[in-house]
């Protein structure tokens, strides 16, 4: 006979199928049912603080691990209050699966209590959404719905649960197998135009590599770093790439793009072919799109067709995943050595040495936000998985932090959201728990989220949070300071907390450093807790991030260098 089980029931089998090793949430009306079979423990529960929180986790949690990140909110509120991690994991292309309760399906669309349309309001934020109807279907669904969000153009996929849905009993067979004829993402590269590209290589006088995202979640670091050497090509990362290639390669000349390095951003200019891999082209790097890379043949890598030729003129289109894209590059040999570009390359690298990324290490009355994140970089022998939230800190840690490995970034790229840090540098040591997380976040940042530090001593994560305080929105400030006649209109704090006070009342430790001369003894003293930590650092109120591409100007017209 049919073993008869609750929706509740039958979707936990299907995250246990799915091997789901935990699940980031916040209980409500419209999905205690679900939270009841929860209790049972069969899955860990990871009880944030806030929705917004438990996405943001979530997302962590998928960017360090590769794996997705599962999430449930309530109805209405809660699930509105998940809407912006959501858009997140849609930019930055990280798989989630996201609950959201729904009220009974004989009340939705007659405005219930904490009724939303949630399938509306996520459908442009979405790869797909669903909503059960049926709750016979939950495993199906459920199946289809980790499918989509891991495969091609990774991303997130909601499931709207109706209330009644997860009480009703239904049979508890597997899910059919898999039929989805409309979503069937190109994974293996078109030979005949990995020739192309070969051929135009074999053409080329001033070749350049740039990498994005795409080739840190295909994790073909490995197959990358092989192809540069192969043919000693200099190579350059998008914000989200870094990692790809270590920072300390020879051949790698850093972030491309709006506070890129001189060096990247004069061979994007000059090249006469451009290889990217795995990267959308957007505007934080191709600012003026009409003069970027001017004199370069594209090629252009990307599991999305949607994004082959829709910013930049795209010469040879490859739709395929990066990591088999890069094997077939180097199985196919063309006639030059390394030795064909040595002029090339020396330019670059002569850019490079000439033009680093830099600030003024000599003076004394001040602690210099780069230095902070410098020196951190050296006490943790640039292996620490690294979290971020948005702002100045963000671009100092992507040119100060020497990283070395793919999966190690875990920042907010395309919707740069503030309040990502905290909960997704949480959600990274749950994936990692033998890796050693850095959390970089500013005073407006940590002001958004830092309820989720709860969650540290719960279940015992020794994060180090470092706040680079700077009393004020630091980004926003510098562009008001570089371009409307320095009114800083709402940019800099008039008060804030004791962030010491703050951490200490939810339990963690706390040190303050605001000696110049002692930064680095402190520093090092604080990172030997075993335990979390916040490290509030007071650093430079004026400092600005340079290099800077001002807004719609070409990659060459940097600002900040000498």
């Amino acid at each position: 006979m049919e073993n008869i089980k609750s929706g509740s029931k039958l979707l936990i089998d299907s995250l246990l199928r799915q091997n789901v090793e935990m699940i980031f949430g916040y209980p409500g009306g419209a999905v205690l049912p679900l939270y009841d079979a929860l209790y049972d423990g069969e899955i860990p529960h990871i009880l944030t603080r806030h929705e917004q929180g438990a996405v943001h986790a979530a997302e962590g949690y998928a960017k360090a691990t590769g794996k997705p990140g599962v999430v449930v909110v309530t109805s209405g509120p809660g699930a509105t209050n998940a809407v912006t991690g959501i858009a997140n994991a849609m930019s930055d292309s990280v798989p989630l699966i996201v609950f959201t309760g729904q009220v009974t399906t004989n009340g939705i669309g007659k405005d219930a209590f904490q009724e939303a349309d949630m399938v509306g309001i996520t459908m442009p934020i979405t790869k797909n959404n669903y909503q059960v109807r049926d709750s016979s279907e939950l495993p199906r669904i459920i199946d289809e719905a980790f499918h989509i969000a891991t495969t091609g153009r990774k991303g997130p996929v909601v499931i709207d649960l109706p209330k009644d849905m997860q009480i009703i009993e239904s049979g508890s067979d597997n899910p059919p197998e898999l039929v989805l004829p409309s979503y069937q993402p190109t994974v293996y590269p078109n030979k005949l135009q990995v020739k192309k590209l070969m051929d135009e290589l074999s053409d080329a006088k001033k070749p350049l590599v740039i990498v994005g995202a795409g080739v840190v979640q295909a994790n073909a670091s490995k197959e990358l770093t092989a192809f540069i050497e192969k043919y000693q090509l200099p190579v350059l990362s998008t914000l989200l790439g870094l990692g790809a290639i270590p920072s300390n390669h020879e051949l790698f000349l850093g972030m491309g793009g709006m506070h890129g390095s001189f060096a990247a951003n004069m061979a994007l200019t000059d090249c006469d072919l451009l290889i990217n891999i795995g990267s959308r082209f957007d505007d934080r790097l191709a600012s003026a799109p009409q003069e970027f890379a001017p004199n370069a043949v594209v090629a252009h890598i990307d599991i999305d067709p949607a994004e082959i030729g829709k910013i930049i003129e795209t010469k040879i289109p490859i739709v395929a995943d990066a990591k088999e894209t890069l094997k077939e590059m180097l199985a196919v040999d063309i006639a030059e050595d390394a030795d064909t570009w040595t002029d090339w390359r020396k330019i670059n690298l002569s850019r490079k040495k000439l033009h680093p990324f830099k600030y003024d290490k000599e003076q004394k009355e001040e602690i210099k936000p780069q230095k902070v994140i410098e020196y951190i970089g050296k006490l943790t022998d640039g292996e620490a998985i690294v979290a971020t939230d948005v702002g100045q800190h963000q671009m100092w840690t992507a040119q100060f932090y020497p990283f070395k490995n793919e999966k190690q970034l875990i920042t907010s790229g395309g919707l740069g959201t503030m309040g990502y840090g905290i909960p997704a540098a949480i959600g990274a040591q749950l994936g990692c728990r033998d890796k050693e997380v850095v959390l970089f976040v500013g005073d407006g940042g940590f002001q958004m989220t830092n309820q989720e530090m709860a969650i540290l001593n719960d279940y015992n994560l020794p994060i180090k949070i470092v706040l680079l305080n700077n009393q004020s929105l630091g980004m926003v400030r510098q562009w008001q300071e570089c371009f409307f006649n320095q009114r800083r209109s709402e940019s800099v704090f008039a008060s804030q907390p004791d962030f010491l006070k703050l951490a200490e009342a939810y339990g963690i430790k706390a040190v303050r450093i605001s000696n110049p001369e002692t930064v680095e003894a402190e520093l090092e003293k604080a990172f030997k807790e075993n335990g979390p930590i916040l490290i509030e650092v007071c650093v430079s109120q004026t400092e600005h991030v340079l290099p800077m591409v001002p807004a719609g100007k070409p990659n060459y017209q940097m600002l900040g260098v000498d």
